[in-house]
Order: C-alpha cells, then structure tokens, then sequence
C-alpha cells in the first residue's frame, strides 16, 4: 500500500487550473456505509472566514450530490493522465445504476472516515462548511446562465475547510 505524507495546506505548490480544469478531480463522500464519487472539473481552493478551504459545485441531478448533502465531509482526489481513461467512466456513468467505484478497480482508503483512492497522487479531505444553490437573478454575466444552464438544473456551490492535504510518497 502506498504511503501518504500529510502536507500544511500552506506548502501545497499545485496548480488549481491545471488539477482541477485539465487533469480533473474525483468528489467522493459516504453516506450510511455506502459510497459514491464522480470526476469534476469546476472548483478551485482559497481562503474564506480566516480557513483554508475548497470550493465544489454539483448539479442537482449528479448522485454524487446525495452523498455530499448527507455527509459533513467529502474528499477530493487527483491522479495522474494513465487514470484519464476511468476518470471519464466515473463522470459519465451513474452509481445509481452501477457499482462504478468497484467496476473502476480503484481502492478505496479512508482518513478521519473521509474515502479517498489509493490511486491518487493528491487527497484533499474537506469539511462542509457552506453551501448554496445558484440562482438565475444572480448572474452577472447572463450570457453565463444562458451558455451552462440551459435545462435550469443550477449548481449548489459547497465551500468546505481543508483539513488535511495527503501527497503519495515516490
């Protein structure tokens, strides 16, 4: 089993651009002993109310999102370009319908009983502090709601405290 080093989110070097828009994300969280995670690529990590935090959002219909609303926690997992091809499999298939975590062949660890993937080079474990459905008369730029919500199936935008990043060891 590969080891993790816990990182101060202060020394975290990564690009959130590329992590997050170009090599994409897994989202994972637990609810009453089950599992459920999907690949994003709309986030990014900052500073909010004095705490080192992530930003999520999750359409509505995403099954993910049960999982998110249920649980204090969730993780954020990162790994490498040979995973891209099971990072478009975890995005387009639902759990509803599959056990896709298992179908992926990818291993499930857990840290303060937050999962993340063995696999990953980067886990960011996060607790929920905030979250909030957007909304059409908020749009600055309506042009933004009119391009990426045209079924109205508005994001709820989750900001969440890292408490602990974990690298893989090399």
């Amino acid at each position: 089993m590969p080891n993790f080093t816990e990182i101060n989110p202060e020394l975290f070097e990564q690009s959130p651009f590329k992590l997050i828009g170009k090599d994409w994300m897994l989202i994972t969280a637990e609810k009453d002993g089950k599992m459920n995670t999907m690949t994003a690529s709309w986030g990014g990590f900052g500073v909010m109310w004095g705490k080192n935090v992530a930003y999520i959002v999750l359409r509505p219909q995403r099954y993910t999102k049960e999982f998110v609303d249920q649980s204090d926690t969730f993780s954020l997992s990162f790994l490498d370009n040979s995973f891209k091809t099971t990072l478009t499999y975890l995005g387009t298939k639902s759990g509803r319908d599959e056990d896709k975590i298992t179908n992926s062949k990818l291993t499930v660890l857990h840290s303060e009983s937050i999962p993340y993937f063995e696999e990953a080079n980067i886990a960011v474990l996060c607790k929920k502090l905030y979250a909030q459905d957007y909304k059409p008369e908020c749009f600055i730029t309506p042009e933004l709601n009119e391009k990426w919500y045209p079924e109205v199936d508005y994001h709820t935008l989750y900001i969440a405290e890292i408490t602990k990043i974990l690298i893989k060891e090399s």
